[in-house]
């Protein structure tokens, strides 16, 4: 179990008017991307489960957390916990501290044990609750007043102006080669133990993502679900071009202490164990992944896993799509004009594309590649994933070797 043998101090802020200034000086500092956390707890309601969620959802995660108990808050308090420490977040602020009740604040300091973060209490009133009062005298903290620290909030700057507009491809499905291979008819091999090479050197090159794509993929696959390992276990089909089962073979153990390789490991019929490089935009996914394991058991164990057994989650093809993210598409047939209709009509609604997920063997050795069909169902082939395909991609046309097998011997 992750602890912090000495957090920072409480910090609690006296805003004894409730001026409105001082609650959009806290609410404007809020910057999770700099480390600043604003939380601005839902009223009416003292629960705890109800304070992390608010707290989750300040982090961008969607609420309530899928997969457990609907009322049990100690999954959910090693959620935030994990992404707490996985992101670059060190001040923590509450509003309305003061009607934190025992039990709410108590959970607060231990999340401020687990992660170090730096707790922040604004109460709005002219004096602390009793308890409160009580508490602190056994903890390391300071009292200063809002005017100190909460003064005028700033008009909205050009910064956040221009991040409002920073997602071009915002809505829209991205179709991304390197989940062609996602699906697989090879089943999952067993622990592995191994010094994989990195895939460079087994002559294996992922697709490359444009940075605006990166970008996107990122933004969608952080907020899109609060479950680090299921956010994590995509990102890494992403960057990787590997399968589910090679997936379900990463344990924590494979994870880089710094969460900058991964390896996977393939002794069936996929190109062997490899260990790849972790771009930046998904190691924080992976971090929390690893954090949230070690935050519920302590041990090892599958890193794309929940360690608090999760039930009726959906599966990654199916969270791929709620995030829009699919393999490239076989091109749709044009569709037929509309006739003529009555002025006045609504046009009928398109019905939505059913997403096709092929079984591709490019990434298999070629003994069974032979062996086993293409089932692409018209989707394109991923491009090229070695020196020699890539460098004959480059001159403007493919091996003999690599795509379909039934059109090899046109070529």
């Amino acid at each position: 179990m992750l602890d912090c043998p000495n957090p920072p101090p409480v910090t609690v802020v006296l805003d004894p008017y409730d001026d409105v200034v001082h609650t959009r000086a806290a609410l404007a500092s809020h910057a999770p991307q700099h480390g600043r956390l604003t939380v601005h707890p839902t009223p009416g309601t003292d629960a705890g489960i109800a304070l992390v969620y608010d707290i989750l959802a300040a982090l961008g995660k969607p609420v309530p957390l899928a997969g457990h108990r609907y009322l049990d808050p100690a999954p959910v308090w090693s959620v935030a916990a994990a992404w707490i420490l996985a992101t670059p977040i060190t001040h923590l602020t509450l509003l309305r501290a003061h009607l934190l009740t025992p039990h709410r604040f108590k959970d607060l300091l231990t999340l401020r044990r687990r992660t170090g973060v730096r707790l922040i209490l604004v109460c709005h009133h002219r004096a602390m609750r009793a308890f409160l009062e009580r508490e602190l005298r056994q903890l390391d903290h300071r009292v200063a007043e809002a005017s100190a620290l909460l003064p005028e909030a700033e008009p909205a700057t050009v910064e956040r102006q221009v991040s409002q507009a920073a997602r071009p491809l915002a809505n829209r499905w991205l179709s991304l080669p390197a989940l062609t291979t996602l699906r697989a008819f090879d089943d999952t091999a067993g622990a592995c133990r191994c010094a994989a090479p990195m895939a460079q050197d087994r002559d294996f090159f992922p697709p490359v993502m444009a940075p605006a794509t990166e970008a996107e993929v990122a933004w969608r696959l952080h907020r899109a679900t609060a479950h680090p390992y299921l956010a994590a276990q995509l990102a890494t089909a992403v960057f990787t071009a590997a399968s589910t089962t090679q997936l379900a073979t990463a344990h924590v153990r494979d994870l880089a202490p710094d969460g900058t390789t991964v390896t996977l490991h393939g002794r069936g019929p996929r190109r062997g164990c490899m260990t790849h490089t972790v771009p930046a935009w998904a190691s924080p996914l992976l971090r929390a992944a690893v954090l949230h394991r070690s935050l519920g058991t302590g041990t090892g164990g599958p890193l794309f896993s929940d360690p608090l057994g999760d039930e009726g989650m959906p599966s990654l093809t199916a969270f791929a799509e709620d995030c829009k993210l699919r393999p490239p598409q076989p091109p749709q047939p044009p569709r037929p004009k509309p006739r003529g209709s009555r002025r006045g009509t609504a046009p009928a609604p398109k019905e939505p594309v059913k997403t096709i997920w092929p079984v591709c063997t490019a990434h298999y050795g070629d003994v069974l590649a032979e062996a086993e069909p293409d089932l692409m169902q018209g989707c394109p082939y991923p491009p090229p994933h070695t020196r020699k395909t890539i460098e004959r991609r480059k001159k403007g046309w493919l091996p003999p070797d690599y795509g379909l097998r039934e059109l090899r011997h046109l070529r």
